[in-house]
């Protein structure tokens, strides 16, 4: 039987009155029109409410545009965690232009290509980074209006724009209309990926996907109404990973701070009373390995979302035995940052906190914002059993999945398949549904024909008690075809040796995937607090180079 018609698409239409484009720039609107006195951000001595901090957009945009910035336009900005980061993830968009945050730890030669090929019209300097971008400006060309951001807190930089943020804030009017986008699809901000072979590329968010994940943070990580969140992730990395707009979303107040270091993190959370914030696996390291009486006098709860590189368990547990309440996180620059989530049973609260530390480095389930999770085999697609051993690639999609990236069709096409997003990263799925990240598909070692997962050799690693930093790499071997060579950075004052490392592993794990080859060292980091790995590899890769061929090394 055929149906002829359907009665709910008769003269029930789309309208205005029942439909609305979906933006996070809406979060501030509301939030500054019911909580207007509240605080929004606190800077060192500085203190605004939500009314302020939206007027100051409000004024920013007006001035955008009345210096010509419209629909499709780049505006970048780069800048540590201060105010003005802040308000540029409502004040571009606003325009419906689209914002750029760029990684403050690139060289001038990446920030340059950054700007060409973002085409950007404007740039908002921090005096920090002004040196920097002098340079890579001067590399890039082209007409590209430059803001400078005065910080009376940062001693240094210079000014290398044609006018100051307030002077350009004052020829904006806060009375201006804006509106939300045209389209929930239309692009709200550019992120670049770490680009550690070739140039980065260019990430684009669509107003949806921000506005979905917006919430679900809050939804996912049980965040209260006006909670205090501290800006220990730097706002260029994956935005954020949205928390500008769920700080607006639920009337929180965000804590700025130029730098992570321990004692300032920790003074922060006493005096300002924070409430949640997130971190790579190396702060969290920091933190909790900070001398005791630094963490002594917090007498709130604290939440830590943790994310990037996989947390060893023995960091979770030293993070949850100083008090701290730990939730996994997973994602990459594609999924807006953390998608998927080490959702909590209250059932494993009666575990020990080792069990619970272990079930925690786990990275869990997808956000209310994703549709779907799958762990499968690469080529076929075909998903892995949910027996915590078969290895497959995670495949993601849903609203919090990029656009694509920026002019590079052939690469946007490559990283979606099936349907799917291919993340590159390579997982076991549990019985209960969980995932659990074994590696990137580039750092699985292949040796003597078996797999070795660098993130189970380096959460050994961690428990020995000299170990400050870990990470695992292959390094060719003439006969296995690769080993495990560990390059490690000890705690302050802590002395090993690689016989003992050796040692401590063959004792904790299986003797075939013990490493072979130990080096102490600093460890390069991006600046979000990943080990570069490929830095490492290069350096395993002549290690094993200099020896076949005889040179002292």
């Amino acid at each position: 039987m055929v149906k002829s018609h359907n009665i709910y698409d008769q003269g029930l239409d789309m309208t205005a009155a029942n439909f609305t484009q979906l933006s996070p720039l809406s979060f501030i609107e509301r939030t500054a029109a019911i909580y207007p006195k509240k605080t929004a951000v606190i800077y060192n001595d500085l203190h605004r409410t939500w009314e302020e901090t939206y007027l100051r957009c409000c004024k920013f945009a007006s001035a955008l545009t009345k210096r010509g910035i419209e629909k499709g336009d780049t505006v970048s900005i780069i800048a540590a965690n201060i105010p003005e980061m802040f308000e540029a993830h409502f004040s571009v968009p606003m325009t419906g232009a689209v914002l750029n945050a760029i990684n403050t730890r690139l060289d001038a030669e990446a920030i340059a290509f950054i700007l060409n090929h973002a085409e950007a019209k404007v740039v908002i300097v921090d005096p920090e980074f002004s040196e920097v971008m002098e340079r890579a400006l001067h590399m890039a060309g082209g007409d590209i209006l430059v803001i400078d951001i005065e910080d009376s807190s940062f001693e240094g930089g210079k000014k290398i724009g044609a006018l100051t943020y307030d002077a350009f804030l004052a020829e904006g009017d806060e009375n201006d209309d804006w509106s939300l986008p045209g389209s929930e699809w239309d692009a709200i901000s550019l992120n670049y990926t770490s680009g550690t072979t070739g140039n980065p590329k260019g990430v684009v968010y669509h107003h949806r996907g921000a506005y979905l994940n917006a919430l679900s943070n809050i939804n996912t990580w049980d965040m209260p109404r006006h909670f205090t969140y501290l800006w220990t992730l730097p706002m260029f990395h994956c935005n954020g990973w949205c928390f500008p707009w769920s700080v607006a979303a639920h009337a929180g107040t965000s804590v700025c701070l130029r730098a992570v270091r321990d004692s300032t993190v920790y003074e922060l959370i006493k005096s300002q009373k924070v409430t949640h914030f997130c971190g790579a696996a190396i702060v969290l390291g920091l933190l909790g390995n900070a001398p005791d009486e630094m963490k002594a006098g917090i007498e709130h709860e604290v939440k830590v979302l943790t994310g990037g590189a996989p947390p060893p368990a023995i960091v979770i547990e030293k993070m949850e035995s100083a008090g701290f309440d730990v939730t996994h996180g997973y994602g990459l620059t594609e999924t807006y940052g953390a998608s998927v989530f080490c959702s909590w049973h209250s059932e494993w609260d009666a575990l020990p906190l080792s069990e619970r530390a272990r079930i925690k480095a786990r990275q869990g389930v997808k956000n209310m914002a994703l549709d779907d999770l799958m762990v499968a085999e690469p080529d076929t697609m075909v998903p892995v059993p949910s027996d915590g051993e078969t290895v497959g690639e995670v495949f993601v999609r849903g609203n919090n999945v990029m656009k694509g990236y920026l002019k590079n069709i052939s690469a946007t096409d490559a990283a979606f398949r099936g349907g799917w997003f291919a993340s590159g990263d390579l997982a076991v799925r549990h019985p209960d549904g969980y995932i659990e990240i074994k590696d990137r598909s580039k750092d699985i070692i292949i040796s003597g024909g078996e797999n070795i997962s660098s993130i189970e050799v380096e959460d050994v690693l961690y428990k020995h008690p000299s170990v400050m930093l870990a990470a695992v790499v292959a390094k060719p071997d003439e006969k296995w075809g690769e080993t495990p060579c560990a390059f490690i950075e000890l705690k302050a004052g802590a002395t090993t040796t690689e016989a003992e490392i050796i040692e401590f592993c063959r004792a904790n794990m299986a003797r075939f995937k013990a490493v072979k080859t130990v080096v102490f060292a600093t460890l390069p980091k991006t600046s979000t607090g990943k080990i570069q790995k490929f830095v490492l590899r290069d350096q395993a890769r002549a290690m094993a180079q200099a020896e076949a061929e005889g040179v002292s090394v």
